[in-house]
């Protein structure tokens, strides 16, 4: 009985680590398509940013070297990740799982596009299928602009969007925001996504306690999500509606990797020990060795003879 209930215990383990290696993709995610056509500056552009965000672990394409993970990040030139669709590769990219960081708010969506641009130049039989509702949204809008202002009297931060439709400067509704605060590791997420209304604006409710620099500067940047029917867009602004916080230097304080003048007291009383000890020993050593050749310098007179 005990043999049959370990043995149904491990069955279910196995199927439940099986399960878990399969990456279920929405039907929606896996029909998406880039909303423009891959080419050698896409190409060059999805290098680089390979390079910066994903070589250190998927290693380098067609060499089969990632890191040692558990499932281990699979080659960009390999079967396994050209068998994807390149909604599948968004969508993975951007969502993240387990060890598989997301980059949702690290990357547009048009780096992640760029990445995938690179990833198919390892496949000599893929043949791209350009999205069909960015051709249509490329032509109305273009150069689209975003303003980031802060309202004081709502406590929310406005994203104003205008661009260029029928060679005129209008206001871009419609269009779907991300609001986003920088910080040392990565950028936090401001509110949720918000749509612009018919004036083109967009409202975030910024949090009372989000702290800032020392005098309550806060790093934001805008960008859209539906970059697909809207182009790329992205703004970068500083405004003074943070916690004033202050952080300390990192070589503050007395640390073993800081500055000499900085260096821990008791480091420095064991190197100034230390170099005393061993010159202490040399000079000993010395005179032990002055000491027997005065001693064989003095020689006896009987012995001379």
């Amino acid at each position: 009985m005990i043999k049959r209930y370990f043995s149904l215990l491990l069955i279910v383990l196995i199927s439940l680590r099986l399960s878990a290696q399969v990456w279920v993709v929405p039907a929606e995610n896996e029909l998406r398509k880039s909303p423009f056509a891959f080419d050698d500056a896409s190409r060059k552009a999805g290098s680089e940013i390979y390079n910066a965000s994903c070589k250190s672990c998927h290693g380098e394409p067609g060499k089969n070297n990632p890191i040692p993970l558990v499932p281990p990040p699979p080659d960009f030139a390999s079967v396994k990740m050209q068998s994807n669709s390149d909604g599948a590769l968004q969508f993975k990219v951007t969502a993240g799982r387990g060890p598989m960081p997301s980059f949702k708010n690290t990357l547009s969506a048009t780096d992640v596009w760029r990445v995938i641009s690179y990833a198919r130049s390892f496949n000599d039989k893929y043949v791209q299928e350009v999205s069909k509702s960015s051709e249509a949204g490329g032509a109305s809008v273009q150069n689209v602009k975003i303003q980031i202002s802060w309202l004081k009297d709502k406590n929310q931060v406005q994203a104003s969007l205008s661009a260029m439709k029928d060679k005129v400067n209008q206001p871009v509704a419609g269009a779907e925001v991300k609001l986003f605060a920088k910080r040392y590791f990565g950028n936090l997420l401001i509110d949720e996504a918000r749509t612009t209304d018919a004036l083109g604006n967009a409202l975030f409710n910024f949090p009372a306690d989000l702290p800032g620099d020392s005098a309550g500067h806060v790093q934001l940047i805008a960008r859209l999500t539906n970059e697909a029917i809207f182009g790329e867009a992205k703004a970068d602004s500083v405004l003074i509606i943070g916690v004033p916080t202050y952080r300390p230097p990192l070589n503050e304080q007395r640390a073993m990797w800081n500055v000499v003048s900085k260096t821990p007291i008791w480091l420095l009383l064991a190197y100034t020990i230390a170099v005393l000890g061993a010159w202490g020993f040399i000079i000993y050593v010395f005179l032990q060795i002055r000491a027997i050749f005065l001693a064989g310098s003095k020689k006896d007179p009987d012995s001379a003879e």
